[in-house]
């Protein structure tokens, strides 16, 4: 990860704007939907675990949704954690810093893989990169030269896709995952088809991508609703859909949990949730939310996540990521 992070210990009085918390009982946690059913298990079995504790309220948005909310300041109305999909970026801690959240904690809990996923009832894809940025780009290269793009079906792409209109459903800007899909597909398709610069990520407007803003129910709509449609989301939400979805393959590799734990599987990531320092001496149950969280029996392997499509952290991976956690170890960007 491209910053540095520097270990303090929080202060024991918290800032007298975050002293209206205490009247807030419940922890407040919004973000990104791949981590939306994770962190719903964990909120479900704290709740009925730790009796002292209200069962923390879970919502989505994105992860730069959430990553928003988390960042407007400190105090009752804004909330404890952002869930998300990618590493918080440096524009995103400066503006917790202008609004005083100066005390943001990184929790890597896991890994998951973004896959392309269909109705089972269609055609069976084995994609690359390259075939994906060729059906998704504004412009490619066709005969050496840069045109709009021509292809209205992955046939015509390449002849040993199904013979069916292209129609891509992909997160849009405010999901961690468009990231993760722009880095780990289109930016290596885009280079074998010897383009690079913003001819990357600019995408065809005909209508053949639809771009979801929306949680991986609305990407599942779509493919109920447009029956060529190829839906891009992650591993664990397909993993919930199997008995209506089929997975394509990406440079020969289907993706699972072993595939991703591997490394074989191309397109994965790790998984964040951000943790507020100010709220943690305020809201109760927030740092032992955390370290349940991070617990071998919630989130490890043969853990209800696991069930649940997260391919978990190793022992020494877990094992650090509570030690920051408990050192209250800051984010302080690059």
């Amino acid at each position: 990860m491209n910053r540095i992070i520097k270990t303090t210990a929080i202060a024991a009085a918290v800032m007298g704007s975050v002293s209206v918390a205490q009247a807030r009982e419940t922890i407040q946690i919004a973000g990104s939907s791949t981590v939306l059913p994770f962190a719903s298990i964990v909120a479900e079995e704290f709740g009925n675990s730790m009796a002292q504790f209200s069962t923390p309220v879970v919502g989505s948005g994105g992860s730069g949704g959430g990553l928003r909310q988390f960042c407007q300041g400190v105090g009752e109305n804004t909330i404890d954690i952002a869930n998300s999909s990618r590493a918080i970026r440096n524009g995103e801690l400066e503006n917790c810093q202008a609004n005083g959240v100066n005390e943001v904690l990184e929790v890597m809990f896991g890994y998951d893989g973004i896959v392309f996923a269909s109705r089972a009832d269609r055609g069976a894809f084995a994609l690359t990169p390259g075939h994906v940025f060729a059906a998704a780009a504004r412009q490619v290269t066709v005969d050496g030269e840069v045109v709009d793009n021509p292809y209205t079906r992955w046939s015509e792409i390449d002849a040993e896709l199904p013979d069916q209109e292209i129609v891509l459903v992909i997160p849009a800007s405010n999901h961690g995952t468009r990231e993760v899909f722009e880095e780990k597909v289109l930016d290596p398709g885009c280079d074998s088809l010897g383009m690079d610069g913003d001819a990357c990520h600019s995408l065809r407007g005909d209508g053949r991508i639809i771009e979801i803003a929306g949680d991986y129910t609305e990407t599942l709509a779509r493919l109920d609703a447009q029956a060529d449609a190829v839906g891009v989301f992650g591993l664990s939400f397909y993993d919930q859909n199997r008995d209506r979805l089929q997975v394509a393959t990406v440079d020969g590799v289907t993706p699972s949990l072993e595939t991703i734990g591997s490394g074989e599987y191309p397109v994965s990531r790790p998984l964040f949730f951000y943790v507020k320092g100010e709220h943690l001496d305020v809201i109760p149950g927030l740092a032992e939310y955390t370290e349940f969280f991070l617990n071998e029996m919630v989130s490890g392997y043969g853990s209800p996540l696991e069930d649940a499509g997260l391919i978990p952290l190793d022992d020494d991976e877990r094992a650090e990521a509570l030690a920051q956690f408990q050192a209250r170890t800051l984010v302080t960007g690059e």
